[in-house]
């Protein structure tokens, strides 16, 4: 048989001596191939091998006659088997190169092909055939010849910069001849500058000849000798796992043997054939399951790996690559399900891996998430409990990105998850494993836990999930949500606990997976230290998540906070409402506006709860005024969204919305009426905007004919004013309604007045006439309520603009009258006042004067003060000095009740605001009234008088603001409420500046004991005035030291004029009041930046240190409580640089190469400056300050030891370095750090020892043996202080917690007990502990309350034992006085 498509290969004509040579280099860089051969075998065109694989081809069927003999038939033919493989790798090789014309290429692809066939014949290993080199080559065609731009464009590479023009080294040595092609390589990277394009149409030849070499790799693959060969089946794997991202806009239908090789057109449906035939090859099965599952790896993940590649490179999520993505998630499920138990080891170890990789990027963890959650689905139920055991350990990782996933694989697993296991398939399970298959697991253990991670990312996310969980519609995830909030106990809520040095799965069907180098089983063997405490109660837990420091977790508590409100997970009472309604005012802008936006979601759910409406109110309606522009729009957006887009025509009242703005408006005229200014605020804000139509106005007029009628005046006293054409008929008639009406409703009186007043341009004479007596008559009689009264009067002036001065003149006459009566029938006692008319004729009298200044005289300023006082003493008229510090005029006690008289001190206010000299005069009388007076109402109008006269004369009004911020320590809340408020409106309008004391007196209202005050003062000095002056907390910080402490001898500090009734009042010296001191320090470290910090740590070595070391301020007592406030302030860690300080949460913030490299610099430059400082600066005045207190004996030795040993630890290198030229110093500080931690050693015991339960107390230690303890605040904010200590000092040291003060105590007593006890002991001499014995006579009259028992002891009996409850006890090492004779205490 002759070969007539070999002859044209002139195979006859290679030279024997090349051919050896190729083989010879193993198909790697060989000698060319003689070009005229070349161009004899191309001149037939470019389908020269594909005659040849056509002629070959029917001798690659099975076994058959003429396949045995081809190679015999080649031989007899003259041709060399070597001489055609040789030819073939010289076209092979050729069409690699980047820049290799189509002909190349097309006929590189078809050669491949061609020896591939070779492959498929039998016989060709005993011939040879076979070259892995060659093999891969081939293979490696598919991606070479088909070029990276495959546009039709041409691309121009990007030219090397001149630092990367030089190519990079080899890192193996160079052979000679490797150096003899060095040229060679340069010249070709070179011609690779320019990739050659091709056509559409010459597109489609490369991938046409691809197709072919594809299917014939196929057909090849089926054979079991090359499945054998691990290199050779990674190679194909490879190859194939990249033809599936090749076109992945081709859905494959189908990865079964059922279609045909040759009737396949897409390379993507080539690929996953191929790798189906790897998988369900029987030969070396495991092997290319291994193989195929770990090339797919990236496919699902979505990331790219080359061979040169130390990491694998994320790939941007186009349709293409998620295309692929899901093909390969569903090829991934149909091995699974063909070949299950044999694939389910190898899909474990797949899913771990796909775990493994993840990164931080949301989309990508949603993505890996939902495929995990598919693949776990597909594991048998014992595999897939194992998984969820691997997933509890692989939560607990130190790496972020991995707890995130861990959450987002909890929620796929949540949807997909059945609770009811059929008992056939319970029987596989081992013992504990149906518990990892529950939801419950996974909520309470999985997915809540986190909400207590050490990531503020992972509680954030913890959280969102907690709040998804309840849009799912899973009702047994509901209910293990609610399982976990409504358990009765916390051990009833503690989850499964799980070995942490328990192994992970294992392989099954004899798979070793100890000899997968990478792609094997990832075990995590130790918990580590991210596991969270589940003792705390989850609603408590929710509680500090709201107020947690970072932003996203506070946001995210919030959600799961109105999800679970909003599914009655937890009860929807005033206080869970308030976490939500709080949080609109909280500092971050995003966190306000999901608080809003929780609100509003929970109101839309539950419309119907009057709790959830007012809560709503008191959130939303609050935020109009807000400081950020953006608060407000979206408040104002969410006003608009659910109250005044649903007014509508009152016959189409049905709609649930409809109900529920009517319902919110019913409320802001009844229980959350004091929100009324926010609210005008933003229908001030909405008509700027001509947002309110003559239709929406004449809707509401409608609307005052319905029950909705007080919330329809509320809206029309709002916009009346802001449309003309209204239907004021209606309006007008309701007035001459409510005049006829014998009840009078305060709130909708005065609201028709307001609108009365608007429309009063719109209406004729003889009407307005007729309105403005109705009006008068009205006030005429001063028989309304004080709220109709000021409304009447403004209505009044708007209504008659040209007369209202003789009206409001009238008003005057007769109030002024009513009044004389009513003091001389007082004085003369003659019968009982009517308070009610009196106060309204008060109202009226200064209402009405503020618009007729000219008819108020001498007597009415005498009438209005012979209701303060019966004998008047003011200051002279012709004296302008006005008094500072001297004795003021008073109001002397009068029969007035208390009401009158706070009624008369504001309309005495409003007459001074018109007459300057009545002012002049009163001043000093107002002051003494707040210092003397007996009335809380008083006071408290007295102080909002007072600081509208500081509007009003600034100037004279500022010498009493003294007296205003006295009122800050006033023993009534109310007043110092209303001071506060007051104080904090000038300075916001600068009326006031920071001068004297008030700092410090606003500062010592941050440690009010009534918490709702405290937290006012904290919101006004942080969100009102320090954005104003952001130096204001550094500016007095340093005076703060010395002036809670009460420090006069300082030479600048403390020298403002203070009363010693006001040095009293403000003072907080002394142990007492430390914890209050400490939380303003704190407060105000807090909102420090790192400069200030670090400047404030200078002043105070210079201020305060330094003069006590240079001796200019003595260190008395005096000195020594502000000593140690110095040194306990200078150990805080709210003093320590942010900088310099790493936080658990610092991989949190997803941060560019370029920012985290600035931010490191900046951190080191830093600390740098912050080391010298210290070194240079402070601590050779702490060591001088060291010396004199020992000198001197002084228990403030104690807190700068403690400071020493603070800075040791942060700076223990650096110290070294200062104390190695003095060695000496250096081990008498070492000897007096071990000597003060021994002490602290000694109170932890003491602690202890007053903690046991005796039947009797414990006797309280001695003065002499008693501590100053640490500035740690407790619950009510003050720190409990036993008596000064009088020997070696021992400083107050600020700790984090007091977990050993949780451990409660217990002692069991028996007189006979049957088993030995481990744990520490009190020994008895008797064995029995009865009534009249305490832990004084158990120890022997000793400080020791804690025996270990010793070898003598003979009888348990003997032995009182105290076991601790929540914790193991360490054991001390002190032997009974029972076992020897002497009590020894061993160090």
């Amino acid at each position: 048989m002759e070969f007539e498509a070999l002859e044209l290969l002139k195979l006859r004509d290679v030279s024997k001596v090349w051919v050896d040579a190729v083989w010879e280099a193993e198909f790697c860089d060989p000698e060319r191939l003689d070009s005229v051969i070349v161009e004899k075998i191309t001149e037939g065109g470019t389908d020269v091998f594909k005659s040849v694989r056509t002629e070959l081809l029917p001798f690659s069927n099975d076994i058959t006659e003429s396949a045995q003999n081809v190679w015999v038939l080649l031989k007899e033919n003259g041709i060399s088997v070597k001489a055609l493989v040789a030819v073939i790798s010289h076209f092979i090789l050729a069409g690699k190169s980047k820049t290799s014309s189509l002909d190349e290429r097309l006929h590189a692809l078809q050669a491949a092909s061609v020896y591939l066939l070779l492959l498929k014949i039998p016989g060709s290993v005993a011939n040879q055939v076979f070259h892995q080199i060659l093999f891969e080559s081939s293979l490696g065609l598919i991606q070479k010849c088909w070029p990276n731009d495959s546009s039709g464009k041409k691309r121009k590479k990007d030219l090397p910069s001149s630092s990367q023009a030089k190519p990079k080294g080899r890192k193996r040595a160079k052979n000679d001849k490797e150096m003899g092609n060095e040229d060679d390589d340069s010249d070709d990277e070179a011609s690779e500058d320019l990739e050659t394009s091709f056509s559409a149409q010459e597109l489609l030849r490369i991938r046409s000849e691809i197709e072919a070499l594809v299917k014939t790799l196929l057909h090849l693959l089926k054979d079991p000798s090359l499945q054998c060969r691990p290199q050779c089946v990674n190679v194909c794997v490879q190859i194939l796992t990249e033809l599936t991202r090749f076109d992945p806009s081709v859905e494959v239908t189908s990865f079964s043997d059922s279609v045909d090789i040759d009737r396949m057109d897409t390379l993507t449906e080539l690929a996953y054939h191929g790798l189906w035939i790897l998988c369900s090859s029987h030969v070396a099965r495991d092997k290319c399951l291994k193989s195929v599952f770990s090339r797919l790896l990236y496919v699902i993940v979505m990331m790219s790996r080359d061979e040169g590649q130390s990491r694998p490179t994320l790939l941007v999520q186009s349709q293409a690559v998620l295309s692929a993505r899901d093909q390969a998630i569903r090829f991934i499920s149909h091995v699974v399900d063909e070949l299950k138990e044999a694939a389910t080891p190898m899909l474990h170890i797949l899913v771990q891996h796909i775990c493994d990789k993840m990164v931080e990027k949301v989309d990508y963890r949603a993505k890996g998430s939902r495929a995990v959650g598919q693949l776990v689905m597909k594991m048998p139920l014992p595999t897939r409990a194992k998984f969820i055991q691997w997933l509890y350990r692989y939560s607990l990782k130190t790496q972020v990105a991995y707890r995130l996933f861990a959450l987002d694989v909890v929620m796929v697993l949540l949807d997909d998850l059945d609770d009811e296991i059929a008992a056939e398939q319970k029987a596989s399970l081992e013992e504990g494993q149906a518990e990892f298959l529950t939801r419950r697991f996974l909520v309470q253990t999985l997915m809540f836990r986190r909400s207590s991670d050490s990531s503020a990312t992972v509680r954030a996310h913890a959280l969102q999930c907690l709040a998804r969980c309840m849009d799912l519609q899973t009702h047994n995830t509901t209910r293990c949500v609610q399982e976990l909030f409504q358990a009765s106990d916390v051990e009833s809520r503690s989850s499964l606990v799980i070995d942490g040095s328990e192994g992970v799965v294992s392989a099954q069907s004899g798979v070793s997976l100890g000899q997968f180098s990478t792609f094997r089983t990832i075990q995590y063997r130790q918990i580590s230290g991210n596991s969270a405490d589940t003792s705390q109660d989850p609603m408590e837990l929710l509680r500090k998540r709201v107020s947690d420091p970072k932003t996203s977790v506070r946001k995210a508590a919030l959600e799961a906070i109105a999800g679970l409100l909003k599914h009655n997970v937890i009860s929807c009472s005033k206080e869970q409402l308030s976490l939500l309604s709080e949080r609109c005012r909280d500092p971050s802008v995003l966190v306000k506006k999901k608080a809003m936006q929780c609100l509003t979601d929970l109101l839309l759910a539950c419309p119907e709860r009057v709790l959830v409406q007012v809560a709503w109110l008191r959130g939303v309606v609050v935020s109009v005024m807000d400081t950020e522009s953006s608060v407000q729009e979206k408040s104002l957006e969410l006003l608009d969204q659910v109250m005044l887009q649903h007014i509508r025509d009152p016959r189409h009242f049905t709609d649930t919305a409809q109900r529920l703005a009517w319902d919110l408006l019913g409320l802001m005229c009844d229980q959350c009426a004091d929100l009324g200014c926010y609210f005008r605020r933003a229908f001030h804000t909405w008509s700027r905007q001509n947002k309110f139509s003559t239709a929406f106005v004449n809707t509401l007029i409608k609307h005052t004919k319905t029950d909705n009628a007080p919330a329809a005046w509320m809206l029309l006293a709002k916009v009346a004013g802001a449309a003309p054409g209204l239907d004021y008929q209606t309006i007008l008639d309701e007035w001459d309604h409510l005049l006829q009406s014998k009840e009078v409703k305060v709130e909708t009186t005065c609201h028709i007045l307001s609108v009365l007043g608007d429309i009063a341009q719109h209406i004729n004479d003889y009407t307005r006439e007729k309105v403005v007596e109705d009006v008068m008559g009205l006030l005429r009689g001063c028989a309304m309520p004080t709220d109709v009264i000021h409304a009447g009067v403004e209505a009044l002036c708007r209504l008659d603009k040209d007369g209202h001065r003789k009206h409001c003149g009238e008003l005057v006459s007769i109030c002024q009258k009513y009044l004389t009566n009513a003091v001389v029938r007082a004085k003369a006692g003659a019968e009982e006042m009517d308070t009610q008319m009196v106060v309204s004729h008060l109202c009226t009298l200064g209402r009405a004067s503020l618009h007729c200044p000219e008819n108020v005289g001498d007597p009415v300023f005498a009438l209005v003060l012979s209701f303060l006082t019966t004998a008047v003493e003011l200051q002279p008229e012709g004296d302008n000095e006005l008094p500072g510090s001297q004795p003021l005029s008073q109001f002397k006690l009068t029969p007035m009740p208390a009401v009158v008289r706070a009624h008369a001190v504001v309309t005495l206010g409003q007459l001074c605001l018109q007459h300057e000299q009545l002012a002049h005069r009163c001043l000093p009388a107002f002051a003494r009234e707040l210092e003397t007076g007996p009335h809380v109402v008083v006071r408290s109008n007295v102080v909002v008088v007072l600081c509208d006269l500081c509007v009003r004369y600034t100037n004279m009004a500022s010498l009493y603001v003294p007296n205003v911020s006295a009122c800050l320590a006033d023993p009534s809340p109310d007043v110092r409420n209303t001071a506060l408020v007051m104080l904090t409106n000038l300075l916001q309008e600068e009326y006031l500046k920071w001068k004297d004391s008030l700092f410090f007196r606003y500062a010592a209202a941050m440690a009010d004991s009534v918490g709702e005050i405290a937290k006012l003062c904290e919101y006004c000095l942080v969100d009102r005035l320090l954005k104003k002056n952001p130096q204001m907390f550094y500016q007095h910080f340093i005076e703060c030291i010395v002036h809670f402490n009460s420090y006069d001898k300082h030479r600048k500090y403390n020298k403002f004029p203070q009363t010693e009734r006001e040095k009293a009042m403000f003072s907080l010296r002394g142990p007492a009041n430390q914890g209050k001191r400490f939380k303003i320090y704190k407060f105000l470290l807090k909102h420090f930046t790192d400069e200030q910090r670090f400047n404030t740590t200078n002043r105070i070595r210079k201020e305060i240190l330094d003069g006590f070391v240079d001796q200019t301020m003595p260190l008395d007592e005096d000195g020594a409580a502000l000593l140690s406030d110095t040194f306990d302030v200078l150990a805080l860690k709210e003093l320590k640089l942010s900088a310099t300080t790493s936080t658990a949460d610092g991989a949190d913030e997803a941060q560019d190469e370029q920012a985290i490299i600035v931010k490191t610099i900046q951190k080191k430059l830093i600390s740098h400056a912050q080391k010298k400082n210290l070194i240079e600066n402070i601590i050779p005045v702490v060591l001088g300050l060291k010396n004199l207190l020992e000198e001197k004996r002084s228990p403030v030795l104690g807190n700068l030891m403690y400071y020493l040993q603070v800075i040791t630890e942060d700076y223990r290198a650096e110290l070294k370095e200062v104390f190695a030229a003095d060695a000496q110093l250096a081990e008498e500080l070492e000897f007096g750090l071990k000597q003060y931690q021994k002490q602290q050693q000694d109170d932890a015991l003491m602690q202890q020892l007053q903690r046991l339960s005796f039947v009797r107390p414990t006797p309280t230690p001695t003065p002499g043996k008693s501590r100053r303890r640490a500035p740690e605040q407790n619950d009510q904010g003050k720190t409990p202080v036993s008596g000064q200590r009088s020997e070696t000092p021992n400083p107050p040291r600020p700790t984090e917690s007091a977990d050993t003060s949780a451990a409660q105590l217990t002692m069991d007593i028996s007189a006979s007990l049957g088993n030995k006890r481990l744990g520490r002991a009190i020994s008895t001499p008797g064995g029995f502990l009865t009534s009249d014995e305490g832990v004084h006579e158990l120890t022997f009259g000793g400080d020791v309350s804690v025996i270990k028992m010793g070898q003598g002891i003979q009888n348990e009996s003997d032995v009182v034992h105290v076991l601790l409850e929540q914790e193991t006890p360490r054991q001390w090492n002190v032997q009974s006085p029972l076992c020897k004779g002497p009590r020894v205490i061993a160090k």
